[in-house]
């Protein structure tokens, strides 16, 4: 195993069986899938084998059926929707490693897609059963993951899989790679992270990673009551850990050790109901009542926080600075993202966003294509940025004797080579 990267794009494929690991889980509405954004993201790689003149079969996982064959998350809507998107058929056979999946594979043409039914059907998936993967493994010849989102799972077509033949990273996960590569491992500094979120205690190692390795920590959210709270400054009723009072002193020191700025709100906007348009006022942090709970950054703050990113040359982004689904609590979510979008569109920046209620919040804004880059991985991409190893980032770190090009381990020269530095 080296630290290098191989890639679907450098290799010859033609005629070759490719196991295909994606991740479409997509949200379907009366037996349809009713938001295609993740299936269209991957189209692309997809496309490309084909014009290659591979043999793809789809392997994939749908929701939690727990080991067991649940009807409603087949994934045959979702190779309909597939289908219509490509303009070209995709089977599903459901018989994955018995004789049935065998003949369908072996019947194959060049182009030809089929996609295996729901993984996590079987047990042995979840479990990352080895012999479950040589099952796998038996129906092709190439190992291609781009699934990034499942890449911190050890399942058996996500860890287990890649490691028993020639892998390659596709082009989606690529681009993953590419983006937390130029953001993460090799910033260009200053290099800046906006966290946000409700509670301390869920991002405890991001937050301790963090400090290590950013100029600057932006604190949004419930999470930054904590810190307030911690720093003497009366949160009323706002939501707060009061337990996590001394793991946010201990995350500041650390943050002064290592040269990190940590800036939270000066200026609050508060209010005492948790609803749309409630009666609000923005306080200095002073003056809050007791039933008073601060919804979001006063625009000072924000306009603070503006002026610390134009300096920045890296931003790296997750989770919102308040309550953004509640108007007009989503103000300095929204002013501090548009601020981010312009500098990345006149290039001052580069940045890099990811999670659930990141991509909300962003879409929100009206900016979520406005970004360099904006991850659909959720939790690899949060666990990447705890520092973690990924198990199928690093059963894809290898080599396949097919590529048409080698790809050195050590080059500083283009998006070939990844190290997981943050």
């Amino acid at each position: 195993m080296t630290d290098g990267f191989l890639f679907a794009d450098e290799m010859d494929l033609a005629e070759k069986r490719v196991l295909l690991r994606l991740d479409v889980n997509v949200p379907l509405q009366d037996g349809r899938v009713s938001d295609d954004t993740r299936i269209r993201r991957i189209l692309p790689g997809l496309q490309s084998l084909v014009a290659a003149g591979a043999k793809i079969i789809i392997l994939t996982h749908f929701g939690r059926p727990k080991g067991k064959v649940v009807d409603t998350l087949s994934v045959r809507p979702v190779a309909a929707c597939m289908a219509e998107l490509l303009g070209q058929p995709i089977t599903v056979e459901g018989d994955v490693v018995g004789p049935g999946g065998l003949a369908a594979v072996a019947a194959m043409s060049a182009g030809q897609i089929v996609m295996m039914e729901n993984l996590r059907f079987y047990p042995q998936e979840e479990a990352n059963d080895s012999g479950f993967a040589e099952k796998l493994a038996a129906l092709g010849d190439i190992y291609i993951g781009d699934a990034f989102s499942c890449a911190h799972r050890a399942h058996a077509s996500v860890d287990a899989l890649p490691r028993l033949m020639p892998a390659a990273a596709g082009r989606s996960f690529a681009a993953e790679l590419t983006a937390l590569h130029g953001a993460l491992a090799a910033p260009q500094r200053p290099l800046a992270a906006v966290v946000g979120g409700a509670k301390v205690s869920s991002k405890l190692a991001l937050l301790e990673n963090l400090v290590t390795k950013v100029d600057g920590l932006v604190l949004g959210g419930g999470m930054a009551n904590t810190f307030l709270l911690a720093k003497g400054v009366s949160i009323g009723a706002s939501l707060a850990e009061p337990d996590m009072l001394s793991t946010a002193s201990g995350i500041m020191a650390t943050a002064a050790a290592h040269k990190c700025r940590i800036l939270l709100p000066t200026d609050v906007v508060v209010a005492t109901a948790f609803k749309a348009n409630a009666p609000h006022r923005i306080s200095d942090g002073g003056d809050i009542a007791a039933d008073e709970m601060i919804l979001d950054a006063g625009p000072q703050s924000g306009a603070a926080v503006n002026a610390f990113l134009a300096e920045c040359r890296t931003v790296v982004w997750n989770g919102p600075m308040g309550a953004f689904e509640l108007t007009p609590f989503d103000a300095a979510t929204n002013a501090v993202a548009r601020e981010v979008a312009r500098l990345t569109q006149n290039r001052q920046i580069m940045s890099v966003a990811g999670g659930g209620d990141t991509m909300a919040a962003l879409a929100n804004a009206g900016v979520n294509d406005h970004f360099t880059y904006v991850s659909t991985a959720g939790g690899a991409f949060l666990e990447w940025l705890e520092g973690k190893t990924l198990p199928g980032v690093d059963a894809l770190q290898q080599r396949c004797p097919d590529a048409k090009q080698t790809v050195a381990p050590t080059s500083k020269r283009g998006p070939h080579v990844f190290r997981q530095s943050i």
